[in-house]
C-alpha cells in the first residue's frame, strides 16, 4: 500500500477519511499530536519535558517531534502503509521529513489535500459534535453525518460534545492562518509531483470514493 500524507484545513473531515482508510485497507494512522500525548501520558523523561512546555504555552521543537515520528515510523506496522496526519505543518518540516524518509529507506507516495472553501468548512465546524467516550465524530448540520438519535453517539449512546473553539470568529482565524501556512507545503509537494488535490465539497462518501481512485 501507499504511504500517505493527509493535509486538510480545519473541519475538512481528515479524521473521518483517515478512519475509513484504516478500516477498509488496514493503513496505520500516525498522528504527531497522538505521539506527543502518548509520551506525556507515559510520563517518560521526554514526556515530562513536553508536558512542561505545553503548560507554559511553548511550542514543541521540530527536533522533538521529528525524533518521535522517526521512532514511530520504525515500528513494524508502518511497513504495510501508513497515513501521516498533522505533519508536516511548516515548510521546514517538509525537509526534516525528507531526511527521516532517507534514513529509514522509506518514501512518501502521495500527498492528499482535502480542498474546501472557508464557507463550507465553517458550516461543518460549527455543526461538529464528538463522542467523549469513543471519539467518533458527527455533524448536526450534515445529513450524512447526523447521529441517529439527536445529540447521542450511535455506538456509545452517550451525549455528544462540541469544541469550545468551534465558533465563527475563532474558526475564521484558524482557517486563514492555516491556508497561509499550508501554501508553501502544497507547492513543495506539487513540485515533487506527488500532490493530489481532492474536491471535498460533497459528502464523506463522495470524498472517500475520490481518495480511493488516487490510492
Amino acid at each position: 500500500m501507499k504511504n500517505i500524507i493527509f493535509i486538510a484545513p480545519p473541519a475538512a473531515g481528515k479524521g473521518t477519511q483517515s478512519d475509513l482508510l484504516v478500516k477498509k485497507y488496514g493503513f496505520t494512522h500516525i498522528s504527531t499530536g497522538d505521539l506527543l500525548r502518548k509520551e506525556v501520558a507515559e510520563q517518560t523523561e521526554l514526556g515530562r519535558e513536553i508536558e512542561e512546555k505545553m503548560q507554559k504555552g511553548i511550542l514543541i521543537s521540530n527536533e522533538i517531534v521529528s525524533a518521535l515520528l522517526k521512532k514511530r515510523l520504525s515500528a513494524k506496522d508502518s511497513e504495510a502503509g501508513y497515513i501521516l496526519d498533522g505533519y508536516p505543518r511548516k515548510y521546514e518540516q517538509c525537509k526534516l521529513l525528507e531526511s527521516i524518509m532517507q534514513e529509514l529507506d522509506m518514501q512518501i507516495d502521495v500527498v492528499l489535500y482535502l480542498d474546501m472553501d472557508e464557507k463550507t468548512a465553517m458550516h461543518r465546524a460549527l455543526g461538529r459534535i464528538t463522542c467523549p467516550k469513543c471519539g467518533r465524530g458527527f455533524n448536526k448540520y450534515e445529513e450524512a453525518m447526523k447521529p441517529k438519535n439527536e445529540n447521542l453517539c450511535d455506538d456509545c449512546n452517550v451525549e455528544l460534545t462540541s469544541r469550545s473553539d468551534d465558533n465563527e470568529e475563532s474558526f475564521k482565524l484558524r482557517f486563514n492562518q492555516y491556508i497561509e501556512e499550508v501554501e508553501p507545503i502544497l507547492n513543495y509537494y506539487k513540485e515533487l509531483g506527488i500532490l493530489r488535490v481532492i474536491d471535498n465539497s460533497g459528502t464523506p462518501d463522495d470524498t472517500f470514493a475520490k481518495i480511493e481512485e488516487v490510492i
